[in-house]
C-alpha cells in the first residue's frame, strides 16, 4: 500500500467518523508512549505488570458485580442504586463468618468481636489468620454465606419494598432504591462501626521475575480470578442452555409477550434476584478478601465503577458488563502511569464517556440479557 493510498484511506475514515478517528489516534499515541516508557525505563516491566494485574483483578470484581446489576435492569427495567450496598452487605456477612471460624468460635476472641468483624480494633484478621491458605475453611464458608445472605437480603427488599411498586415508573423504583441504599449503608455503619479495618493475613505468593523487579501473584489474586471466572462461565451456561435462562432472555426482550406465552414471570423475577444477589454478595466478599480491607462505604465507591462498566458494555448485556468491567478496571489501575493516582477513577469515567460518544449503545449494544 502506497503513501497516497494510506493517506486517502485515513482521510475517508476521518470524514466518515471524525470522533472515532481521533479516539483511535489517541489510543495509538498512548500505546506508543507506553512502549517508549518501557524502552527508556521510565516505567519498568515490573511496574507495568503489577498495575495490569491489579486492573484485571479489579475488573473481574466489577464485571461480576455488573452481571447482577445488568440482570436487574434488563428484566426489572430499573437502575438499582442499592446494588452497591448489597456488595457491602455480602462482604460484612461473609467476613463475620470467616472471623468466627478463624477465631475458633470464640476461643481466640469474644464471639461478639468476631461477628462484628473486629469493630473498634477489638480483633484483627491478620492475627486470626484469615486467608485462603491460612484459613481455607473460614474463607470458603464466608464466600458461601456472603452469597446466601445477600440473596436473602435482595429477596426481602424485593418482597416488602420493590414488589408493591413494581408497576410504577422506572424513576419511582430508582428513587426507592436510593432510599434502600441509604438505609442499608447506615444500618451497616450502626452495627459494624465506621472504621476501615484490615481483615486478612499475609498469604504466600508467586514471584515472577521480570526486568526491573518482580510481579507478585498472590493467593487471593488466584482465588479471585478462579471464583469470578467460574461464576461468569456458569451464568453464561445458565442463560444459554437452561429453560430458566431462556425464560429470562424472553422476559428481557418483551415481558408482556413472555407472560402471554405462559412464562411464569414472577418466578423469573424471583430467580433474577437470587442469581443477581448471589453474584453480588460473592463479588463483595472476594473484593474485600483481595484488597485486604473492609469499610462500610466500599460498596458505594465500587458501585459508581460498576454502573460505568454496565453502561460502557451495553445496558442489559452480561457480556458487556464483563468486558466493560475489565476496561474500567484496567483504566483505573493504569491511569496513574500518566496522571496522578488520585485521578484514576476520573480517568475510568473519561474512557467510558469517550467510548460512548463513538458508540452510544455501548460495546455490545442492545438490551438483551445475554
Amino acid at each position: 500500500m502506497g503513501v497516497s493510498e494510506s493517506y486517502e484511506r485515513g482521510r475517508d475514515l476521518f470524514q466518515s467518523n471524525p470522533i472515532g478517528f481521533v479516539l483511535g489516534l489517541a489510543v495509538v499515541i498512548l500505546v506508543l508512549d507506553m512502549v517508549r516508557k518501557l524502552v527508556t525505563g521510565d516505567v519498568t516491566v515490573a511496574r507495568f505488570g503489577l498495575v495490569l494485574k491489579a486492573g484485571v483483578m479489579r475488573g473481574m470484581v466489577i464485571g461480576l458485580a455488573g452481571i447482577g446489576l445488568s440482570l436487574t435492569y434488563s428484566i426489572l427495567n430499573f437502575a438499582n442504586f442499592a446494588h452497591g450496598d448489597y456488595l457491602t452487605s455480602g462482604a460484612f456477612s461473609g467476613m463475620a463468618v470467616s472471623y468466627l471460624i478463624a477465631g475458633n468460635f470464640g476461643r481466640d476472641a469474644s464471639i461478639g468481636a468476631l461477628l462484628l468483624v473486629g469493630t473498634g480494633g477489638s480483633v484483627f484478621g491478620g492475627a486470626l489468620g484469615v486467608g485462603a491458605v491460612t484459613a481455607p475453611v473460614a474463607v470458603l464458608a464466608g464466600l458461601i454465606v456472603a452469597g446466601v445472605a445477600t440473596i436473602g437480603l435482595t429477596l426481602l427488599v424485593d418482597r416488602y419494598v420493590f414488589k408493591p411498586i413494581r408497576d410504577r415508573s422506572g424513576i419511582t423504583l430508582l428513587i426507592t432504591s436510593i432510599g434502600v441504599a441509604f438505609v442499608l449503608r447506615y444500618l451497616i455503619l450502626f452495627v459494624f462501626g465506621g472504621s476501615k479495618r484490615g481483615v486478612t493475613a499475609e498469604q504466600p505468593s508467586l514471584s515472577v521475575g521480570v526486568p526491573g523487579g518482580a510481579v507478585e501473584i498472590g493467593t487471593h489474586d488466584v482465588a479471585l480470578f478462579v471464583v469470578a471466572g467460574v461464576l461468569m462461565a456458569g451464568i453464561h451456561l445458565l442463560l444459554q442452555n437452561t429453560k430458566l435462562g431462556k425464560a429470562m432472555r424472553a422476559m428481557s426482550d418483551n415481558e408482556d409477550l413472555a407472560r402471554v406465552t405462559g412464562i411464569p414471570t414472577e418466578r423469573v423475577v424471583r430467580y433474577t434476584w437470587i442469581i443477581g444477589g448471589g453474584l453480588t454478595g460473592v463479588a463483595g466478599y472476594m473484593f474485600v478478601l483481595w484488597k485486604g480491607t473492609l469499610g462500610f462505604f466500599d460498596g458505594w465507591l465500587l458501585l459508581l465503577l460498576v454502573f460505568a462498566a454496565v453502561i460502557l458494555g451495553g445496558i442489559g448485556s452480561i457480556y458487556g458488563a464483563i468486558v466493560g468491567g475489565l476496561v474500567i478496571g484496567i483504566t483505573f489501575s493504569m491511569a496513574p502511569i500518566w496522571i496522578p493516582s488520585a485521578f484514576g477513577r476520573a480517568a475510568a469515567f473519561v474512557v467510558m464517556i469517550v467510548i460512548l460518544i463513538v458508540k452510544p449503545e455501548g460495546i455490545f449494544g442492545g438490551t438483551s440479557t445475554a
